[in-house]
Formats: structure tokens, C-alpha cells, sequence
């Protein structure tokens, strides 16, 4: 279609860059990406566990009070009383530091004298040194594993 106004060929000038908008995006993101952050750190914070020894435990036991900690030491022999819905037993720290452990429920195969285990439970009081345990985890290395190898089973039920 042909008119006969001439067409109007003089530059124009280029819209102005959104510099505002960019910067509000970026701060967005930055903010984001700071909220993200703080949440995942927050959670693998929390989701660590812990546990304090026998001798840390003594050394604050007022901070302490009945709140539940994962409590580490060596089972001090023969001290193992088997009982209808648990055991009981003392174990120890560095020097002469001992704490009467009282556990509920069935202790793990490998629990005996003289084996270092973490135990789930609180203070009886605030101050006492009776701690009630719900867990008793044992600890061990590899090696174990080396010096027994049929008694480490796969849950697949093959032998290790």
C-alpha cells in the first residue's frame, strides 16, 4: 500500500534499560538464595548428634539438669545387671569419674564389659548420677569386623 506521507527515517532514541527492575531481581535472588542457605545450615546443624563423655557430663551437670543427651564411656566390668526389661550398669571416664546407667529395653548383641558405648537418655534429677537410658549404642571399629567376620551379617542374609 503506498501513501503519501513520508516515512519518518530520524534515529529514535533506545528505551531506557531497566537498571531499577534488574536491581530489584537481583536482590530478590540474593535474599533467596540467603534464606536457603540459612535453612539447609539450620537443618544439618540440628540433625547432627552428638554425645558428651562421662567427664564432660560431671564437669556441667547443673547445665545439664534431666535433658536428653547421648552419654559416651567404657562399661566398667562386672557391673552388667541383666533385668526383666533391660540392664543396669556403671560406666566410666578418665580417672574415677562413673555414672549408674539404667537402660530400658533389650541391649545390643555386642554389649559387654569393658566396650565403649553411647547411651540415649536422661539425668533421673537434676543433679543426680543416676542416668535413664532408652538406647545403648555400641561402638566399634572395623576392625571388628576383620577379627569376626561370620558373625557380621548383610540384610541380604550373605555373610561379610
Amino acid at each position: 500500500m503506498v501513501t503519501d506521507t513520508p516515512l519518518d527515517l530520524s534515529p529514535v532514541a533506545p528505551p531506557k534499560s531497566p537498571t531499577r527492575s534488574r536491581r530489584r531481581s537481583f536482590g530478590v535472588l540474593v535474599v533467596l538464595a540467603i534464606a536457603v542457605l540459612a535453612l539447609i545450615s539450620q537443618g544439618l546443624l540440628h540433625s547432627l548428634n552428638y554425645f558428651d563423655t562421662v567427664d564432660q557430663v560431671l564437669a556441667s551437670r547443673s547445665t545439664i539438669g534431666t535433658s536428653e543427651i547421648r552419654l559416651e564411656g567404657v562399661v566398667k566390668a562386672h557391673t552388667i545387671q541383666r533385668t526383666s526389661n533391660g540392664a543396669s550398669f556403671w560406666i566410666k571416664g578418665s580417672g574415677t569419674n562413673e555414672v549408674y546407667v539404667v537402660v530400658h529395653g533389650t541391649p545390643p548383641q555386642l554389649f559387654q564389659s569393658n566396650i565403649p558405648v553411647v547411651v540415649v537418655g536422661h539425668f533421673t534429677t537434676a543433679h543426680g548420677t543416676t542416668f535413664d537410658g532408652s538406647q545403648i549404642m555400641v561402638k566399634h571399629t572395623a576392625s571388628y569386623i576383620a577379627q569376626h567376620p561370620v558373625r557380621v551379617i548383610a540384610p541380604n542374609g550373605s555373610v561379610r
